[in-house]
């Protein structure tokens, strides 16, 4: 009867415990709202997400997704994101540990045969009750933490398909604009040889043969420099794929690439759901929530159960008899009387934390709606500028033409010519670029509506 009273007094304190959590429920914080995205399609169904929209799906070159894919296999950011994800898997393992008994084992053997040190061989089980929620707290903070590491892996997954893509796009870029400078050096120095025959022969003035070895000096300049950028460029994207820097395979061209042009924009809540950086913020806030019922609890007795059992006995021939064996069951009590109030300053401190935490959170949300309204105004207006763009280089070149034709004819002095070839020069550099920027920006607007990491 007195062991039944035992077990019941017992299972009443495991049982009870469970209504008595201390700490604030999590209440998610309020968010500036729109119905729209300012520079976003009206017209667009507002309920798809541009997570059902793999990576993959957005380019149309092998070679590109081959390097993508490699990055995620071997980049070691995410390599370092996963190692991170796996201790706070661990870490919160051991915070589950915590409620649950903890059982030991011991034993000792002294020949010198006194009471003061028997031998013996013993069981311990100690268990500190979760009576006002310390521990189930912390496991929700833990678990929380855990899932916002998920989240940033899912940051850096992001970041490497978005990263790897835009340095391809400007590589292929640098090689467009290596071609189009050689090109040029090609035209100039053809034009060179030309007017220095001339010049020779008493044709044209000194000014004329000065002025095109100029050109040719600075096409020539240029080239070097594109190589070292080109150069740079490659050993960073070999970083981003986890291999020696080396050179990388070219596929298609920046004006062959097509990038899926249309996402669903959904509405700006929608970020909440597909952003991974939002998501990760919120669940640093909902751990740190939880952390202030963890300090709350403090402030409370806790309540311990320890039971031991097995044998003790001065001789250690004795040691297993029917008559060397024990055991013992207890409880106690501990708490705070009185620190100064360090208890309660440790509430206020995790209040504060929790704060902040949530400010972070409401920021990156913000932040996350003014990228995708970045990222739509770009796609926009790189699409139009290229436009404008691509019909000066149509008239650059035809001006060049006319231009190169006058002078030949002697209508005008190679001062007009240069001027056009320089126009045109720069004209065909700027549409390369536009190019390039008009691919990084969808690239750019997947990963701000939250696509690239699934």
């Amino acid at each position: 009867m007195k062991n039944l009273k035992i077990l019941l007094v017992l299972f009443l304190m495991v049982v009870f415990p469970y209504g008595c959590m201390v700490g604030p429920k999590y209440v998610k914080p309020e968010q500036p709202q729109a119905d729209t995205f300012r520079f976003g399609d009206q017209s667009r169904d507002t309920t798809k997400s541009v997570t059902t929209i793999k990576w993959s799906s957005i380019f149309n070159d092998d070679v590109l997704i081959g390097l993508i894919e490699k990055g995620i296999q071997n980049n070691y950011d995410l390599k370092i994101a996963l190692a991170r994800l796996e201790q706070a898997k661990a870490n919160l393992g051991i915070a589950k540990a915590d409620l649950f008994p903890a059982f030991q084992y011991s034993g000792q053997v002294n020949s010198a045969e006194t009471i003061m040190q028997p031998s013996s061989a013993l069981a311990n089980m100690s268990w500190e009750l979760d009576f006002w929620g310390k521990y189930r707290h912390q496991n929700k903070a833990l678990q929380n933490e855990l899932l916002a590491t998920d989240e940033a892996r899912k940051v850096i997954l992001s970041n490497i398909v978005s990263t790897i893509a835009i340095s391809y796009f400007e590589l292929r870029d640098f090689d467009n604009q290596l071609e189009i400078t050689t090109h040029t050096l090609e035209t100039r120095q053809k034009a060179y040889d030309i007017i220095n025959e001339r010049f020779i022969s008493g044709y044209v003035a000194e000014l004329d043969k000065v002025q095109i070895e100029q050109q040719v000096a600075i096409a020539e300049a240029n080239i070097p420099l594109i190589k070292r950028q080109i150069t740079a460029l490659e050993n960073s994207i070999s970083i981003l794929v986890g291999q020696v820097p080396q050179p990388i395979q070219r596929g298609k061209t920046n004006s062959e690439l097509l990038i899926l042009t249309t996402f669903p924009t959904s509405v700006p809540s929608a970020l909440l759901e597909n952003r991974p950086d939002v998501k990760r913020q919120e669940y640093l806030y909902k751990a740190a929530y939880e952390r202030i019922g963890v300090a709350q609890a403090l402030r409370y007795p806790s309540f311990n159960i320890a039971a031991v059992a097995g044998f003790t006995s001065v001789m250690v021939g004795d040691l297993f008899n029917d008559g060397s064996y024990m055991q013992n069951v207890g409880g106690g009590v501990t708490g705070p009387i009185f620190n100064f109030g360090k208890n309660k300053r440790r509430v206020d401190v995790n209040r504060q934390l929790a704060e902040e935490a949530k400010f972070n959170f409401q920021k990156t949300y913000l932040t996350a709606i003014s990228e995708v309204e970045n990222s739509l105004q770009n796609v926009a207006m790189f699409k139009e500028e290229w436009t404008a763009r691509n019909r000066q280089v149509v008239a650059a070149q035809k001006n060049y033409d006319l231009s190169n034709a006058r002078y030949y004819n002697g209508y005008v002095s190679y001062l007009e010519v240069l001027d056009a070839q320089r126009s045109l020069f720069e004209a065909q550099l700027s549409l390369s670029q536009l190019t390039q920027k008009q691919l990084s920006s969808m690239v750019q607007l997947y990963k701000a509506l939250g696509g690239g990491w699934n």
